[in-house]
């Protein structure tokens, strides 16, 4: 005996076939929303671990400082480091990239007249 042969079930009508077609439909699409949420993920993943690799820091830097100057504190925030300086009477601070140790900005402070 088969297993249709012991089966007593009838033929589904056309508003359950309707249905069924409906729901096969329905998880067709949660499935392919869930392998491209899982792709996504992953491919988030791989970006970040490729971007992080690629930038380190050269192992030596000379900063030139104008003459006469001093550098009177340093900071480290976020992915910055920065360099006070004092220079005749003028102070300026000097923010340079953590990671690849080049210049990425300067703040220059002065006395109104």
């Amino acid at each position: 005996m088969s297993i249709s042969e012991t089966d007593d079930e009838k033929p589904l009508g056309p508003e359950q076939q309707k249905i069924v077609a409906r729901v096969r439909w329905l998880m067709l699409m949660s499935g392919f929303a869930t392998l491209l949420g899982i792709a996504v993920v992953i491919g988030v993943i791989g970006y970040r671990f490729s971007r992080g690799n690629g930038s380190v820091a050269p192992a030596e830097v000379t900063a030139m400082l104008p003459k006469g100057a001093k550098v009177t504190a340093t900071a480290v925030a976020d992915d910055r480091i920065a360099v006070t300086i004092e220079q005749g009477g003028m102070v300026e601070v000097r923010t340079f990239d953590l990671k690849t140790l080049r210049p990425t900005g300067r703040l220059r402070f002065a006395v109104e007249p």
